[in-house]
């Protein structure tokens, strides 16, 4: 792969509304050159036969299912409130 042009990468650069001096677009292309050489490598990896995937393994969840169910009985939560105010549980102030 050819090697990025300073140019290319001051284009790249104001895509990103980034301003970069002449040592960082030096650095940065030698960088990016590298990083599009690597995924160049990548597109000529034969995946024949391989289903895409969001994730290189299999994924579970650990929470529990989103059923739904009937709402508590507003009575029955506010007898359990250590404090109440008319129909509503009365907690501590959090901010002065």
């Amino acid at each position: 792969m050819e090697s990025l042009t300073p140019d290319e990468v001051r284009y790249v650069a104001r895509l990103a509304n980034l301003y970069l001096t002449d040592q960082e677009v030096e650095t940065y292309r030698h960088q990016l050159t590298g990083i599009l050489a690597h995924v160049q490598s990548l597109q000529e990896v034969d995946t024949t036969g391989v289903e895409p995937t969001g994730h290189a393994t299999d994924s579970t969840t650990v929470l529990r299912s989103d059923d739904s169910a009937a709402p508590l009985d507003r009575e029955e939560v506010l007898r359990n409130a250590p404090a109440t105010s008319g129909e509503f549980i009365r907690v501590s102030a959090v901010m002065d």
